[in-house]
């Protein structure tokens, strides 16, 4: 792109937010893969989260858990796997290749390497041993299909031995060899998370056989994993895009110089954009949303101000920068919301000088309280906490 670069100002970012991440009414998907698809990828580290913002996307939310239940564990057209910056996503099957390849293999390696030298430093068995407990877990694991570690453990008793982490610090503790070494497997991309053993709002997960994976070279897979994500999330700063993918600043730019990024301007500097996505998006007509804790809009840039006010984050973010559960009025965050345990929705407005609720009107607060009743709707008899809890939802939730 010649001369001066095209501005895009915070109302544009907004209205391609609204339809890039499946929020505006008239944007919403039919289902689960088509949401997974249009994020990249849905935060797993809190597993109720993965269901809330499917479900906040959906144009039938009655659907979400029947639906989920069916692409996660019936059609397999998602999964629950590590990929950037060491976290569980759920993503398109699809898609595994291109994160094992582009995240999935550095962050691997260096996971064995650790694992390898704690069980050194304390003198517990050598890497030979673990390896022979490895080949004896993946096949207990192919023959049962989903097992538990406690379950794998009846088979491979091994798995049960313990030894000490990080002896003589402030983070000392025992770690299980299942724990360690099926973290291991997992961000090595030879098993995946199973059905859960409750409901969809449990913790606890069966491990089963990663799907058959195609090798990619590093730097085409980094390049695909850019361009997916620069047409959810576009425009992006370089910081932006190497916090969502934990590179180093190298492997972004050289991705983004494969996929021809086009630089423009937003109001933290220069951004990227694909190239069919310079020109200037239509208006979106205004929307609200309930999103959970977690979630990948919410979480998608390392710039936040655009959307979510500073004044805002010491109620809705908690100490380690996790995000709790947000209310969206047009493109911004407004306030945050939470389940009570009656079931009811409470939701709050946030007030930063002006800056957070500038022009909630009626209109706004018709809409939330719509999305508050829809949630509440098909959630039904399920009570949710989140994870990782934050100053305004212990408020809202502790009534």
């Amino acid at each position: 792109m010649s001369g001066q670069r095209r501005h895009i100002g915070v109302a544009e970012r907004r209205a391609r937010l609204a339809v890039g991440q499946r929020l505006a009414g008239t944007a919403r998907a039919g289902t689960p893969e088509e949401v997974a698809a249009s994020l990249v990828a849905l935060h797993g580290t809190d597993p109720v989260s993965v269901y809330l913002a499917v479900g906040a996307r959906l144009s039938d939310a009655a659907r979400v858990v029947p639906e989920m239940e069916r692409a996660l564990y019936e059609d397999r057209t998602l999964i629950r796997m590590h990929g950037m910056r060491h976290t569980v996503f759920v993503f398109p099957t699809g898609l595994v290749p291109v994160v094992h390849a582009s995240t999935g293999l550095a962050v691997a390696a260096r996971a064995r390497a650790s694992l390898v030298k704690d069980m050194a430093r304390v003198g517990a068995p050598d890497a030979k041993w673990l390896a022979e407990v490895e080949t004896s877990t993946l096949a207990a694991l192919a023959r049962r299909g989903e097992a538990t570690a406690a379950e794998l453990a009846r088979e491979e008793p091994r798995l049960r031995e313990q030894f000490a982490y990080a002896p003589g610090t402030g983070y000392e503790g025992v770690h299980t060899v299942s724990s360690r070494l099926l973290r291991v497997l997992g961000v090595e991309g030879r098993v995946v998370r199973g059905r859960p053993l409750g409901s969809w709002t449990s913790t606890q997960f069966r491990w089963a056989a990663a799907p058959p994976c195609a090798e990619l070279p590093v730097a085409e897979a980094q390049a695909e994993l850019i361009r997916r994500w620069l047409a959810a999330c576009g425009p992006a700063t370089e910081a932006d895009l190497k916090w969502w993918t934990g590179w180093k600043v190298g492997d972004v730019r050289r991705a983004l110089g494969a996929v021809g990024a086009v630089t423009v301007s937003v109001d933290e500097g220069v951004a990227y954009v694909l190239a069919d996505a310079v020109e200037p998006a239509g208006a979106v007509e205004p929307w609200a949303a309930l999103l959970p804790g977690l979630d990948p809009t919410a979480m998608g840039w390392r710039e936040r101000d655009w959307y979510c006010p500073p004044g805002l984050r010491p109620a809705l973010f908690d100490r380690s920068g996790n995000i709790g559960p947000t209310v969206w009025w047009d493109g911004r965050i407004v306030g945050g919301w939470a389940q009570r345990p009656d079931g009811e929705i409470a939701w709050r407005l946030l007030d930063d000088g002006g800056a957070g609720t500038e022009g909630v009107g009626a209109e706004a607060l018709d809409a939330i309280g719509a999305e508050a009743e829809r949630l509440r709707s098909w959630m039904g008899p399920t009570r949710v906490t989140p994870r990782f809890r934050t100053p305004l939802e212990r408020e809202l939730a502790s009534g």
